[in-house]
């Protein structure tokens, strides 16, 4: 279906149509007439599917229906992270070229005098993470009592890091009567519950079964030992020619360690994470993007709302303890009807974490072992520590490789073969 097919405005159609877009995905072709309509709105949609202009299009088009008041906030998203705030953010702006709205992008990390200084001026739409957006609450330096349009975007990492509090103190402070949009990538309970207090009889959408990743990603774990992961990645870029891959750890120091340690391998790498300013991870991103880095080693966190064109390759250096991260991780890749592949380096620790991931993909994962990186049979499975990062150090009474050396120059070897992806 042609977006011209969806009962949008001129303006919004010719900003459309400059950014090269004329065929609407399955999303947006669900989601932009239901939200016209002014019905609230259960969606689920994975990253990638152009769920964002599923939800400025039509939330812009009914701002313009009313009446333009740049004193008033109209229009409130609200986000997990601080870069898809921005990615909305900057999505209402282009989709709102030709209208005479105004956006602000409001996250932490950042002045806050700054925020307050745009507001001042007066905006229509605020795009807002929720713990900077109650730091202006409790200022009395926003006011919500206009807002139209309410829109919960990846709501599922909302709840995951913590923040249904924040959204319920939000939500107290909204008018009642309003519209409200709820999307993510998964129906879990917690989500179920909070649709429930949100949402009005609300229309529930979905272009895909949530919960499962997004067609076109082929999934490969690879067995190795703890030890040995850095090695056989560094090796596997390397021998593979990958000049763009994404890598995961869970925690910033795991970040910001493995990605000075790939350096020192001669592949240029970049850390993204909570510690990282904003200006940081806006630098290290665009250099990403840009192909100055080739590998952006980051956690789930600070990775959230990342928008990589056609990213061909993601790593998951250690797998994540929550199920449903996987499905948000290897969805930075197959974007928008593209093909992408997943690399997952599995240790003996880890075993458990793919069966669970296994459960809720409701699917087997192919399993690969690659010559000279065999794992050791005699090592042992030992807990992982919730919220901290594996170490490679060697285990007390557990036995571990100690032929090959801890890195290889450029992730080349003429000793090995790599994961043939």
């Amino acid at each position: 279906m042609l977006f011209n097919q969806l009962g949008l405005t001129a303006e919004l159609l010719r900003a459309v149509d400059e950014q090269g877009y004329q065929t609407a995905t399955p999303i947006q072709q669900q989601a932009i007439p239901l939200i016209l309509t002014g019905h609230d709105v259960l969606a689920g949609a994975q990253t990638g599917t152009g769920k964002t202009a599923g939800f400025t299009l039509p939330m812009l088009q009914r701002l313009q229906q009313g009446s333009v008041n740049r004193r008033r906030i109209r229009a409130l998203v609200l986000t997990p992270t601080r870069e898809l705030a921005a990615q909305v953010g900057d999505s209402a702006r282009c989709y709102g070229k030709y209208l005479p709205f105004r956006t602000a992008v409001i996250y932490g990390g950042v002045s806050i005098n700054t925020q307050i200084a745009r507001l001042r001026k007066g905006v229509d739409v605020v795009v807002a993470t929720p713990g900077r957006l109650l730091d202006h609450l409790q200022q009395g330096t926003i006011d919500l009592s206009a807002v139209e349009c309410l829109v919960l975007d990846e709501a599922d990492r909302m709840l995951d890091m913590g923040f249904i509090r924040d959204i319920r103190k939000i939500m107290k402070v909204l008018p009642k009567e309003r519209q409200n949009l709820l999307f993510s990538a998964t129906f879990s309970k917690e989500i179920r519950r909070l649709a429930a207090d949100l949402l009005n009889s609300p229309t529930e959408i979905s272009v895909a079964e949530t919960g499962k990743p997004a067609d076109g990603i082929d999934q490969v774990g690879v067995q190795v030992d703890l030890q040995r992961k850095r090695e056989l990645l560094s090796h596997t870029i390397g021998a593979q020619n990958w000049q763009q891959v994404l890598v995961f750890t869970r925690t910033k120091h795991g970040a910001k360690r493995l990605a000075a340690q790939l350096e020192s391998d001669g592949l240029k790498s970049a850390a993204i994470h909570g510690n990282k300013s904003q200006a940081a991870r806006v630098r290290a991103l665009n250099e990403f993007k840009t192909g100055k880095v080739r590998v952006l080693v980051a956690t789930d966190v600070a990775a959230r709302g990342l928008d990589i064109d056609r990213l061909p390759h993601v790593v998951n250096y250690e797998l994540p303890h929550v199920p449903e991260d996987y499905v948000h991780r290897i969805g930075r890749t197959a974007r928008a009807g593209q093909t992408g592949h997943a690399l997952s380096l599995v240790c003996v620790d880890e075993h458990k974490l793919l069966t669970d991931i296994e459960k809720l993909l409701q699917t087997r994962i192919s399993r690969q072992t690659i010559p000279g990186y065999e794992p050791d049979p005699r090592i042992k499975a030992e807990p992982i520590t919730r919220g901290r990062t594996q170490t490679s150090l060697p285990r007390k009474k557990n036995w571990r490789h100690t032929g090959g050396s801890a890195s290889t120059r450029g992730g080349k070897s003429a000793r090995r073969r790599s994961y043939a992806g």
